[in-house]
């Protein structure tokens, strides 16, 4: 409504872009598609329709403008969809990557996801999201948490937080070297993160401390780092696992 508020004020003309145009609008529009992606992703009140419709305008940006990026964002959507049957379970509750029964993952998927993946990857004019498309592709191509190649993980966000520096990343990096370098060095890096104001009302901030303590055997502190994810979670489906988390650990 204030998008339409906006075109009617300012007298705005409908009119499809010129071609030349499109490459300085795609940023824009990618933004969008990955929004609506995980609006239908994510978040419990929506279906999968909204996943399948984000894919669905990503292939026909591929197809109207084929450039390394919409292959990277096209492919990060395929990856993540591809395990859309296995990140809840019966009763609606999230599963996390780790324990996910990785045989319900569809490998078509998959396999489309990795091949836009590399495509983007080999033009060298690839940014953020293709780099979120590779992270995935690691995990995807691992049969287990122990087999997944973390070191590669860690060198592929420590690519993505040059050219997007970004306080969410930071976390999921920290977590890759607790899983390449040892436990006790990701826990002093995520420490790090949590002293800055910004990150310290972050929940799978504190998320991520809880399961690296729990991973140490420093159950104390495991459930004061779950409790205090809980107490900032506001999806549904995030508070249901903390709980579920601080229940197992008693």
């Amino acid at each position: 409504m204030r998008a339409k508020a906006i075109i009617r004020d300012k007298a705005i003309p409908y009119q499809v872009p010129a071609s030349q145009e499109l490459p300085a609008r795609l940023g824009a529009v990618l933004l969008v598609v990955y929004l609506i992606f995980n609006e239908g992703f994510t978040t419990e009140t929506t279906s999968a329709e909204l996943s399948r419709e984000a894919i669905r305008l990503g292939r026909l940006l591929l197809g109207l403008l084929p450039e390394p990026e919409v292959m990277g964002l096209l492919g990060l959507m395929l990856l993540h969809e591809s395990r859309r049957a296995a990140r809840t379970s019966g009763d609606g509750d999230l599963i996390l990557l780790g324990q996910q029964d990785r045989s319900l993952w569809n490998r078509d998927q998959v396999a489309d996801g990795i091949a836009l993946t590399e495509s983007a990857l080999r033009s060298r004019r690839f940014g953020a999201y293709t780099l979120q498309a590779a992270i995935a592709a690691v995990h995807a191509e691992s049969s287990s948490v122990a087999s997944t190649d973390w070191r590669q993980i860690t060198l592929l966000y420590d690519q993505l937080l040059r050219i997007q520096p970004s306080p969410v990343v930071e976390p999921n990096r920290a977590v890759a070297i607790a899983m390449c370098e040892g436990l006790e060095q990701g826990l002093a890096l995520i420490d790090d993160l949590l002293a800055r104001e910004h990150l310290s009302y972050y929940h799978l901030a504190h998320s991520a401390r809880a399961d690296v303590c729990r991973r140490l055997g420093r159950i104390p502190e495991a459930r004061a780092s779950y409790e205090k994810a809980l107490a900032l979670a506001s999806q549904e489906p995030d508070r249901r696992f903390l709980a579920r988390r601080l229940e197992e650990l008693k």
